[in-house]
């Protein structure tokens, strides 16, 4: 009986010496103003005549829309087109796209405010309000500069 025990406790005890692997390092996202010449860089080649929101965010209101205008608790129908800085598109909405805007990037939820229903902007939005370091598995690297081109359909 006393053999059994042993025998049962034995791999339990090893089990602490095997090394696991270390964990990641923690996700550090980048400082919007680190990716600032680069965002500037990419409107100035696609024509945007931007103006700069304080948290990075670069945009030109194509059309200011009319009231109302979005919060954070909005249900917002839309159509846009996101695109990797290369001009690879990342996503795009083929019929009118739906959500609740605090539901969607930060990028989104500073930007869209500024324009009301029926509005256009396009909008260069630092890593850090997108995706951040963490990125999506597949589609966007982390730590990637993002551009949006967003027309406000609807405001509910």
């Amino acid at each position: 009986m006393k053999r059994m025990f042993i025998l049962a406790v034995l791999p339990i005890l090893f089990l602490g010496c095997v090394k696991t692997a270390d964990p990641a390092p923690p996700c550090t996202d980048v400082l919007p103003l680190a990716e600032e010449t680069e965002i500037i860089a990419y409107c100035n080649a696609n024509s945007i005549i931007y103006s700069k929101d304080p948290s990075g965010i670069f945009y030109q209101i194509i059309d200011p829309g009319t009231a109302p205008h979005p919060s954070p608790s909005s249900m917002i129908t839309v159509k846009y087109v996101g695109k990797l800085l290369n001009g690879a598109i990342l996503d795009q909405s083929t019929t009118d796209y739906t959500n609740r805007l605090n539901l969607l990037v930060n990028a989104w939820q500073v930007a869209l405010p500024l324009i009301g229903k029926g509005g256009h902007i396009k909008m260069v939005a630092p890593s850090s309000l997108c995706y951040g370091c963490s990125g999506v598995q597949g589609a966007v690297a982390p730590n990637t500069i993002l551009f949006f081109d967003i027309t406000l359909v609807d405001v509910q």
